[in-house]
């Protein structure tokens, strides 16, 4: 599950074509199928987005959860696919993206009514 913060009258005309870039990263990067797309748009009213100095209004955060598993070095290369594409598709500055990979145990996992750790049926590698 991803998550992207921004404030609103910036994210809100962006969020498909942000989308679909995230998501085209994930593909190159991890593997993931076409239909593993579980993003999650949190726009916010300019009064409730504190950034750090230097930052525009179009800062974003985008937070990854994902089972761990993936080297550091796939890891890295998500990161820096995401900002290299943003910035040529989007136009949103490096200075004005945030990524955080959030990892957890695959047993922390759950989806169809199984855990992630007694799922078998996967159609995308973690241990990449």
């Amino acid at each position: 599950m991803i998550l992207i913060y921004g404030i609103k009258s910036h994210l809100n005309p962006i969020k498909s074509q942000l989308s679909d870039v995230i998501h085209q990263c994930m593909r190159d990067v991890l593997g993931m199928p076409e239909d593993k797309r579980a993003h999650r748009f949190l726009p916010l009213d300019k009064e409730d987005f504190y950034y750090p100095g230097g930052r525009s209004d179009a800062y974003t955060v985008i937070e990854i959860n994902m089972m761990e598993g993936r080297r550091t070095e796939t890891k890295k290369a998500l990161i820096h696919a995401l900002f290299q594409k943003i910035e040529a598709d989007i136009g949103i500055d490096p200075i004005d993206i945030e990524i955080t990979l959030h990892e957890q145990p695959k047993h922390c996992w759950g989806f169809r009514g199984i855990t992630g750790d007694e799922a078998q049926d996967l159609n995308y590698k973690v241990n990449r």
